[in-house]
């Protein structure tokens, strides 16, 4: 801990900030011309510009309701318009003048006026200030600021003016001190001794009108040096009783926190009875707070050397000024309301006591890596509340599908509610836009009912200038702008690497470190979570300064450090999914092979993404080069096992569907842009991705031939040229009406049939396969051999294509001569010369297997009306709706169980089945239906 400056001066005041406005005359009229003079702040160092903006505001007598000024206010808070700059007076000083308030604030029933000063963009502003309108208003001229800090025994000099002759009295802790009648100005020396609190009151003899100014001058804080408690973790720990908090914040190189918020009564009031003590071993500030009411809401901010307020930098929630009231009560009721006028920034929300949510499945199994079919989804865009209700209510939809993990996009509290989520702010807090806790619990629960894991999609590259660790180390003074300072032991200063967005974590820091670690162990423990993709992993070192290639190059540094976060992971969960988004080249492509195979022989091995979004377009499209699919072979990438988990489409790519009917290839009898046409392509191409063994992803309607533009605003207009991403991010229509179509029903029917094979059949998890699929004609083949196959079970697979825009002949080269079975009708086709070529139109594919499979009938072309539970069953389960007929299948297709006259009060008994996956089909009222059952013991 640095030490605390010495007062050498009869009076040295800290005061929480420098920056001062004043208005000359200091008393004035609605009429009076005035001049608002800005001093006390190195705008340049602090805020990074030179130049400043006025926002001001005015209040009408007897209320409180703020009206801004049309002249500052035109552009909204973060445009200012040039009319708002204030003139440069060269010696430190910034100064704008008023002619006529009247006009400048549309208005003559003026009462006070409010300013603050502000960088153009509002990233960085000063307090607010208030000032009198009228010949006789109190002008406090000193202290000027609302807390003042003084050493014990040191004088204060308190001095106001009226304008007007007036008398004046000062109470100190609610006592009268000091009376002074008959001056326009008042001057008063008081010595501190202790906390205090001060209202100056200023009386018009002639008018007996009352005004009055309040501040409160605290001692010169020292922290009361000791150890942190044991066990406590940074952030925020809650007693078992439910009746304490202790806090602990890491903060080294800063003098003193402060804790103020709505506890014990103090309602934000700054105090030293709320000061942190100071562990000096580990460079902690902590408190403990005792008496608190289980079940009530706990708020609270830090006050870092009486500069700086943040929020826990470990908070599970926060409440924000800005934000919080566009926030649905049906999406989260209940938030509390923002104390604008006592605070600003960031607030931690704590309930102490709050009930805990009951988990319904406690032992849920997560699929096979190599099973992943994941489905990646962006809670904004998923439908129409944006919330995890809606996805609670569409998984019905993804089970059938076939879908296995749900991978969620950021979730952490981000800048704003309407974002993708990697412009994080709180890593360890849920972004309230998307709901409650319980609500995210209850989704995973019921996720999990469903065989189902999630896996969350989390950014530790970066954190904006909003992030607490950020703030409390930046060269803007806390602002949400500048720069990371040298003292930062979080952020570097300037990025250390090519992936610079926002602000650039350090990730050679062991406190950064931590803060991963704890930050990604909590989501872990507290919502049960199966697993993380990581973004952005390239930007995880420190070894790529002034040289972008290297990125693309071995670092031992990345390496070791996502290792370490990786280790941190499955010391809370050893079955936990590890995802990186590193897209490796080169030497970082032996990163990604070295992660795969991290811990591989005990089970584990971290997964990478596999973009293969140019080459399966090409094909989709028509276009017979770079259309090259075999990346999608774990084998022929030279990975061990089947860690990449493969995609044609990500959030970050073009709709492969865009592209069809915008660029697709045609002649005069066959158009790759006609609808139809394109989304029977996309059913050929889920036919050699599905197929190839190791895990896959959809990105959310890719299933259903989702065609909307990556690159369109949230108007439906699309920027010109083409690839202009000012609105990549903007929010995008959903999906559903989707169904409605019987062409996107056939698509999503057939990816479902495919993942229901690739999940089913072992052919499909072998290492024995071979790509052949970057012809120049546009004929693809896949073939793949279980060699460990036996009787009746599937021994050899050969998938055809077209991907042409001609028919064409291709030599399927079958395995064996005999019979073979469409895995997609279970039609068969007798083959007597395995080189007889087959003739494939163009867009034709088929899947034949040596043996039927017992899938190949089963029809889920809608999202299943049906559910079972509970799913996973034990000894037995229930349907949602009474059915005339429910038969129960293993994955050989061999009937197990059969029922009629099911209503939805029976119990199916499953106490003699063995632990595995079943399907189950059912009819009712001449519908049919089709989910999955899993059976644990």
């Amino acid at each position: 801990m640095k030490s605390i400056f010495t007062f050498l001066a009869v009076l040295m005041v800290m005061t929480l900030s420098a920056q001062n406005i004043t208005i000359t005359p200091a008393s004035f009229n609605q009429t009076d011309e005035i001049t608002i003079t800005l001093s006390g702040i190195d705008v340049q160092q602090q805020w990074g510009t030179s130049d400043v903006y006025l926002w001001a505001w005015f209040y009408e007598p007897n209320s409180d309701a703020a009206t801004n000024s049309p002249v500052t206010g035109s552009g909204g808070f973060g445009n200012s318009p040039a009319e708002a700059q204030f003139t440069n007076n060269g010696d430190g000083t910034y100064s704008y003048v008023i002619s006529d308030p009247t006009q400048f604030y549309n208005s003559t029933n003026i009462d006070r006026i409010g300013v603050l000063a502000k960088s153009q963009n509002g990233a960085s502003q000063t307090g607010d200030f208030i000032f009198n309108v009228g010949v006789f208003g109190l002008n406090l001229n000193n202290p000027t600021e609302a807390v003042s800090f003084i050493d014990a025994g040191n004088t204060l000099s308190i001095q106001a003016e009226t304008g007007v002759t007036a008398n004046y009295e000062l109470f100190v802790n609610g006592t009268s001190t000091d009376t002074q009648n008959g001056l326009s100005t008042y001057t008063y020396d008081v010595v501190i001794s202790e906390d205090s609190n001060f209202e100056l009151v200023a009386t018009n003899p002639d008018t007996n009108e009352t005004l009055s100014e309040t501040f409160q001058v605290l001692l010169t804080p020292n922290p009361t040096l000791a150890a942190v408690p044991a066990g406590m973790k940074d952030g925020i720990n809650i007693s078992e009783d439910n009746t304490s908090v202790t806090l602990v914040l890491y903060a080294p190189n800063k003098d003193y926190v402060h804790l103020i918020g709505n506890f014990n009564g103090t309602d934000w009031a700054l105090s030293n009875d709320y000061l942190l003590n100071f562990d000096e071993a580990q460079d902690k500030h902590w408190i403990t707070l005792n008496n608190q009411t289980p079940g009530e809401n706990l708020l609270f901010q830090y006050l870092i050397d009486t500069e700086i307020t943040i929020a826990d930098p470990y908070s599970t929630l926060v409440l924000t000024p800005n934000n919080d009231v566009f926030i649905p009560e049906s999406t989260f009721p209940n938030i509390p309301d923002y104390p604008s006028e006592k605070t600003q920034d960031a607030i931690s929300w704590v309930i102490p006591g709050a009930p805990e949510y009951t988990w319904q499945i406690d032992n849920f199994e997560k699929p096979a890596k190599e099973d992943l079919v994941v489905y990646e989804l962006l809670v904004r865009d998923f439908d129409d509340n944006k919330n995890f209700q809606d996805v609670i209510d569409r998984l019905d939809y993804l089970e059938t599908l076939g879908i296995n993990a749900i991978e969620l996009m950021p979730v952490s509290e981000f800048d704003g509610n309407i974002s993708w989520g990697y412009n994080p702010q709180f890593h360890m807090a849920l972004d309230k836009a998307y709901g409650t806790p319980d609500k995210f619990k209850e989704l995973v629960d019921e996720a999990h009912a469903r065989g189902m894991a999630i896996i969350l999609d989390v950014v530790y590259n970066q954190a904006t200038g909003q992030n607490p660790l950020y703030r409390m180390y930046n060269n803007c003074n806390g602002c949400y702008g500048g720069q990371a300072t040298a003292e930062s032991p979080y952020f570097n200063q300037v990025a250390q690497h090519s992936y610079n967005v926002f602000n650039d974590f350090d990730h050679s820091s062991n406190a950064t470190r931590q803060y991963v670690m704890q930050t990604a162990q909590y989501w872990i423990e507290e919502y049960k979570i199966d697993g993380m993709r990581w973004d952005l992993t390239k930007g995880f070192t420190q070894n790529c300064e002034g040289d972008e290639g290297c990125t693309n190059s071995y670092n031992q540094d990345r390496v070791d450090v996502l290792k370490l976060y990786a280790d941190a992971q499955w010391d809370v969960d050893e079955d936990f999914l590890i995802i990186f988004e590193h897209l490796g080249n080169g030497g970082s492509r032996q990163e990604e092979i070295e992660w795969g195979n991290y811990r591989l022989d005990e089970g584990k091995g971290i997964m990478t993404w596999n973009k293969l979004t140019n080459p399966y377009n090409q094909s989709t499209m028509g276009y017979n080069t770079e259309n090259n699919i075999s990346g999608v072979s774990y084998i022929n990438n030279n990975f061990t096992a089947p860690t990449q988990v493969s995609y044609m489409e990500s959030h970050d790519e073009e709709r492969l569907n865009y592209k069809n009917l915008a660029f697709g290839n045609s002649n005069a009898s066959y158009d790759a842009t006609d609808l139809p046409t394109a989304l029977d392509r996309l059913e050929a191409a889920g036919a050699f991705f599905f197929t190839v063994p190791g895990p896959k992803m959809i990105w959310q309607f890719g299933e259903l031939g989702y065609e909307t533009s990556i690159f369109t605003c949230s108007n439906g207009t699309l920027p010109t040229p083409y690839g202009n991403d000012q609105c990549k991010l903007d929010e995008k229509p959903d999906g559903w009406d989707f169904l409605n179509d019987q062409n996107r029903v056939d698509l999503y029917n057939t990816w479902s049939q495919l993942i229901a094979l690739k999940l089913a059949e072992p052919i499909f998890k072998t290492t024995t396969f071979t790509l052949d699929v970057g012809n120049a004609n546009g004929l693809k083949k896949i073939q793949l051999e279980d060699t460990n196959a036996t009787g009746n079970s599937i021994r050899y697979v050969t998938v055809l294509g077209n991907f042409g825009i001609t028919t064409q002949s291709i030599n399927p080269t079958f395995q064996e001569t005999g019979t073979w079975y469409n895995m997609l009708t279970n039609e068969t086709i007798e083959v007597t010369n395995t080189a007889n070529e087959i003739s494939l139109e163009p867009g034709q594919f088929y899947v034949y297997a040596n043996e039927a499979n017992s899938l190949s009938t089963q029809d889920v072309s809608q999202p299943s009306l049906l559910s079972v539970y509970p799913n996973p069953a034990t000894q037995g389960f229930s349907v949602t709706q009474a059915l005339d007929t429910l038969e129960v299948y293993d994955m050989n297709g061999r009937l197990i169980l059969k029922q009629s006259n099911i209503s939805t009060q029976d119990t199916i008994q499953t106490g003699n089945l063995s632990e595995g996956l079943y399907i189950v089909k059912a009819t009712a009222k001449g519908n049919s239906f089709v989910t999955k059952l899993q059976i644990k013991k």
